[in-house]
């Protein structure tokens, strides 16, 4: 537990800020995004949102020598996918914008899922139950729980509907960095993993596969697909652990917390 922060009252409320900050970002892109739209299209518009209206800074742009904004997963790509002007949203996607957003000196993460136009049932089944994954694994977020809470509960209802969980990529502890500790798997055993504390904050970004739970990189060193090319799904959300249970600071006006 040594290297995991403990947020104080300050720099949670500062958090707070940040994550109202990136649901607006998101409230703005719902709007913005459509089919025939390139990647980069949608990296830049989310940029100049960030920069100019919010007066923030896109956290992932130079973290660890990369490029661009976000991250803009589609189909087949589990996370993340490398925004371009050649790929263009098609109707029957589905894609994962995933974006970091730095205010003040604290970092919050958060992802969502778009459908494009009209999309197979197959795939909107895959993209709702990945939804109701994520919020599985957020309702067993209380002081005195463990990791292991959180990746069980996921895990448990991702391959209850036949999915599988995908194991080389997790959440991560977050505040004035985008990466801390702790590592928050989204599969695991009850009471396993590390005690979490009043104070943590932490993302919760299942990635939900069609197939197997299998991955490969692809050779721009970022870009990570299926191994067997199924649909691939995930959702975020950055959460803190409050006295009583849990507050998730990325929460979008459209959503509501579901009852346990």
């Amino acid at each position: 537990m040594n290297n995991i922060q403990i947020k104080s009252t300050e720099d949670i409320e500062l958090m707070r800020e940040s994550g109202r900050l990136l649901a607006q970002v998101f409230s703005a892109l719902d709007a913005y995004i459509h089919r025939g739209l390139s990647t980069m299209e949608i990296n830049d518009f989310v940029e100049r949102y960030i920069v100019h209206t919010l007066h923030a800074r896109p956290a992932s742009k130079g973290q660890y020598g990369y490029q661009y904004v976000l991250n803009s997963s589609v189909n087949e790509v589990v996370c993340h996918g490398v925004p371009s002007p050649a790929k263009k949203l098609r109707e029957g996607d589905i894609v994962n914008i995933d974006i970091t957003l730095e205010k003040n000196g604290f970092v919050s993460d958060s992802s969502k899922m778009y459908c494009i136009g009209q999309v197979f049932p197959a795939a909107r089944q895959l993209v709702d139950v990945t939804y109701e994954s994520m919020w599985k694994g957020i309702l067993a977020v209380k002081p005195n729980a463990t990791t292991g809470d959180i990746g069980h509960a996921i895990q448990t209802h991702a391959e209850k509907h036949g999915y599988s969980v995908v194991r080389e990529y997790c959440g991560h502890g977050i505040g004035r960095e985008m990466h801390e500790e702790p590592q928050i798997l989204h599969y695991g055993i009850p009471g396993t993993g590390i005690t979490l504390q009043e104070g943590m904050t932490f993302t919760i970004e299942p990635m939900i596969n069609q197939g197997t739970h299998r991955t490969k990189e692809k050779r721009d060193g970022w870009t990570v697909v299926t191994k067997d090319k199924k649909l691939s799904a995930q959702w975020e959300h950055t959460i803190l652990v409050s006295s009583t249970g849990f507050e998730v600071l990325t929460l979008r006006p459209e959503e509501h917390i579901p009852k346990p």
